[in-house]
């Protein structure tokens, strides 16, 4: 989609600090962090939100979730924990029209905390 910043950045239009890429996705550091390890992953297919996946494109998902638990390794948050948050649609706190999970780690996200 031309006018979806996401797709910018997958397809190289817009820098981003890139942590992981494969032909399918991208993951990349949030530029407004909310915990010392904040990572965005992107399907470089345009999907809207989870609301757009279908038993076609499904797929992608499961391999969102096999990147992603080799990205929290790498990362070193799988041990202590992480959080995985999608938000869909404006209601949900969606803010970028283009399907992506947020990772976060690196200290307690639990709540309350303790």
């Amino acid at each position: 989609m031309s006018d979806c910043i996401f797709c910018k950045i997958a397809n190289g239009e817009i820098p981003s600090q890139k942590v992981y890429e494969d032909d399918r996705v991208l993951v990349f550091n949030d530029i407004n962090p909310e915990a010392p390890v904040h990572v965005l992953v992107i399907p470089k297919e345009h999907i809207s939100s989870a609301n757009e996946i279908t038993q076609e494109n499904s797929d992608i998902i499961s391999h969102i979730f096999v990147v992603i638990n080799k990205i929290a390794r790498e990362l070193k948050i799988s041990e202590d924990g992480f959080r995985i948050v999608n938000n869909t649609g404006k209601n949900g706190g969606q803010t970028v029209g283009h399907m992506h999970f947020h990772v976060l780690g690196g200290r307690n996200l639990a709540w309350p905390p303790g």
